[in-house]
């Protein structure tokens, strides 16, 4: 008979495990229990990545191997250890989240089927300034790894130009991540602007192999995501368990390392004792908070020279300032015509007064449109496109989407034998507390007279379905489920 419960003692207090036997790596046979055990193992390192920072909760009941969601609101049950603060989102929207600081309360959130640790780049004690600047590298598909090791050395020199320290470490997928130390002196919006300097920099520096470009079908080779800087952004922290079928490991890296690392190197399985032998490659990063003034100086620069801003993500009020908001392939007005108005990562100033005033007299859906039209694009392929790109499939599993790519393929062969692995565009979109999948192809390689039609979505999922409405940037109060008629 399965063992139901087991307590385990960390940092002076009884944690209780559910369901330790349970299978979460079903390919490696890895249990819950034994992610536990590799937490305590490394548990130093794994809360000098998280410690004191709010943290979202990404949440798989059933393993890896099974679906998982989002929750940002700490679990009403909870033991009175368990530490919360409120953080405000560019919605408006406010909630409690974790704050981890030992041991056992890493072991409480894990034991809750968290594999990986999601915490935002500020402190409790301040939460509108942050102490991390993070560089995420992410290739395009058909990248090689040896080229994401090459971004990452390049970055090292960009951030040595500025003064600052980097501490990389694999992301545990497909990229790496450098995480920069600052002083909390700046705003999100200007940590975010720092970190579209330094992509921009890395870029010029490596034009050949790095990018800085925001939309999927003007990237090549390794972009820098500047907007993983944005509120309300998180990234898997130091020594996370990523949820891929070999338990692979977020490590962190000394620089001497980055040239001849293999990412598949660090598992449940091999880190503990890497960890026991060789201690914590980021064991100084606390020690070594600079300053963002060289990349801000950057910046000012960047902006002489005709660069401003880039593109936000799509969950915030269109920014003054900002390009426009829309794939260049879908662009069909001028681009002033796109232009916002919102400051500091939020609506308009007297949009975010109203609503406030509102909200303050209990109106908690103050400023929202009382009828939603226009809700989900429905691809016509009437657009004027500057690039040719079709959508193919949405899908709420990964593998649907993918399943419904290989049948657009069977259909059109001729112009799928021209693609190359960047032009099969893969996005994570946000659902209400999980991610979908949408599959676009882009058909730059495909000769004109060869090249598909748009055609209805195969799949064609609605992440609103069941919904009164979708979330949108703003919205107070998210929408309930759709009554069912009795």
């Amino acid at each position: 008979m399965a063992t139901k419960h087991v307590t385990v003692e960390a940092a002076g207090r009884d944690v209780q495990i559910s369901n330790p036997d349970k299978v979460f790596f079903a390919a490696s046979g890895h249990t819950k229990m034994d992610l536990v055990n590799y937490y305590l193992a490394v548990a130093d390192g794994a809360i000098r990545g998280v410690a004191g920072r709010p943290m979202a909760l990404k949440r798989f009941v059933n393993g890896a191997d099974g679906d998982f969601f989002f929750q940002k609101r700490a679990p009403e049950s909870r033991p009175d250890w368990i530490e919360t603060v409120e953080l405000s989102f560019p919605s408006g929207r406010t909630a409690e989240e974790v704050v981890v600081r030992d041991a056992a309360q890493l072991l409480w959130v894990v034991n809750l089927g968290c594999i990986d640790l999601n915490p935002h780049p500020v402190r409790a004690a301040d939460l509108e300034h942050p102490d991390e600047l993070r560089v995420d590298l992410d290739p395009v598909p058909g990248v090689p790894w040896s080229q994401v090791r090459q971004v990452a050395l390049v970055t090292k020199e960009a951030l040595d130009a500025v003064g600052l320290v980097g501490w990389p470490k694999t992301s545990g997928s497909r990229g790496i991540h450098i995480n920069v130390r600052i002083e909390p002196r700046w705003t999100y919006p200007e940590v975010r602007r720092a970190a579209l300097a330094l992509a921009r920099d890395v870029e010029q520096r490596a034009p050949s192999i790095a990018t800085s470009k925001w939309w999927k079908e003007e990237r090549h080779g390794v972009f820098l995501d500047y907007n993983q800087n944005a509120k309300d952004r998180t990234v898997a922290s130091a020594y996370s368990v990523r949820p891929l079928p070999d338990a692979r490991v977020s490590m962190p890296l000394r620089w001497d390392e980055v040239a001849d690392v293999v990412a598949e190197d660090f598992t449940v399985a091999t880190v503990p004792a890497l960890y026991a032998d060789r201690g914590d490659a980021g064991a100084g990063i606390d020690e070594a908070a600079g300053s963002l003034e060289g990349l801000l100086e950057l910046s000012k620069r960047h902006e002489r020279e005709g660069l401003g801003d880039a593109p936000w993500p799509p969950n915030y009020a269109k920014q003054a300032g900002e390009p426009p908001r829309v794939q260049p392939s879908r662009m069909r007005r001028r681009p002033e015509e796109y232009a916002g108005r919102g400051v500091q990562g939020g609506p308009p100033p007297e949009v975010a007064a109203a609503r406030a005033a509102a909200v303050a007299s209990g109106d908690p859906n103050a400023g929202l449109p009382e009828q939603w039209t226009g809700s989900r694009p429905t691809p016509t392929g009437r657009r004027r496109s500057a690039i040719p790109v079709i959508e193919i499939a949405r899908a709420a599993k990964k593998e649907d989407a993918l399943a419904g790519l290989e049948r657009w393929r069977g259909r059109w062969p001729d112009a799928a034998a021209h693609l190359e692995p960047p032009d099969v565009l893969v996005d994570s979109m946000r659902g209400r507390s999980t991610t979908w999948t949408r599959i676009r192809v882009n058909l730059t390689h495909v000769p004109p007279a060869d090249r598909p039609p748009q055609e209805t979505l195969d799949p064609d999922y609605d992440p609103w379905a069941g919904y009164e409405w979708p979330d949108r940037a703003g919205q107070l109060e998210r929408a309930p489920r759709k009554k069912v008629a009795e």
